[in-house]
C-alpha cells in the first residue's frame, strides 16, 4: 500500500511541475503580449498638447470665408487650440435658401462630424436616410464620405458644427 500512496505521491509530483511549467509557460507568454502592446502603444505619435480655447460671441466673428458662400462661419478656435485634430464653428446659413445653389449633394472626407442645431431649422438629405427635418435642438452625425445636401432652411438658421479633422476635402458630386 505504501507504494501505491508512493506512486501516486510521485504521479501528482511530476503533475505539480508541468503544471507550474505550463503556467509559466502562459504566463511569461502573457507577459511578452503585453509587453508587445506597451511597445505599439508608446510608438503612437504625440501629439502636440493641447490649449484651452474660450470663444465668446461678437457678431463681427461671423465671417463669409467658410466653405459655402451662402454662409457666414464663426470660427470657436478649436483648430488652433487643438492643432488640427478638430475644428468647431457655428455656421449662419444666409436666407432667403436658393436650392440651385444650396442643393449640391457632396461629401465630406472626414473621420468625424456632428451637426447641432442652435437656432431655427434645415432639411437635409442624407444617402442611406433620405430627407430629414431638423430643427432647433436637433443633432446628427454624419459617417465619414456620407453623400448628403441641404435642401432647404429658415432664414435664422444657426448650426453649430464640429469635425475631425480641422482640415479635410469635400467633393462635390453629380446628382
Amino acid at each position: 500500500m505504501a507504494k501505491t500512496t508512493k506512486s501516486r505521491s510521485a504521479a501528482q509530483t511530476v503533475g505539480k511541475k508541468r503544471s507550474a511549467a505550463k503556467s509559466a509557460a502562459r504566463s511569461s507568454a502573457r507577459k511578452v503580449v503585453k509587453s508587445k502592446a506597451r511597445t505599439a502603444a508608446a510608438k503612437k505619435p504625440a501629439r502636440p498638447k493641447q490649449r484651452i480655447a474660450i470663444s465668446h460671441h461678437r457678431e463681427e466673428d461671423f465671417k463669409a470665408d467658410g466653405l459655402r458662400a451662402y454662409a457666414k462661419y464663426r470660427d470657436l478656435g478649436i483648430a488652433n487650440a487643438t492643432h488640427g485634430l478638430a475644428q468647431a464653428h457655428v455656421i449662419r446659413l444666409q436666407g432667403p435658401c436658393d436650392p440651385a445653389e444650396v442643393s449640391k449633394l457632396h461629401f465630406h472626407d472626414v473621420d468625424f462630424q456632428m451637426v447641432y442645431v442652435l437656432k431655427g431649422w434645415v432639411k437635409t438629405y442624407m444617402d442611406g436616410q433620405g430627407e430629414t427635418m431638423m430643427q432647433q435642438g436637433s443633432a446628427w452625425t454624419q459617417p465619414p464620405k456620407i453623400k448628403h445636401m441641404i435642401l432647404d432652411y429658415s432664414d435664422d438658421v444657426e448650426l453649430l458644427e464640429v469635425i475631425l479633422p480641422a482640415e479635410f476635402r469635400t467633393v462635390e458630386l453629380k446628382a
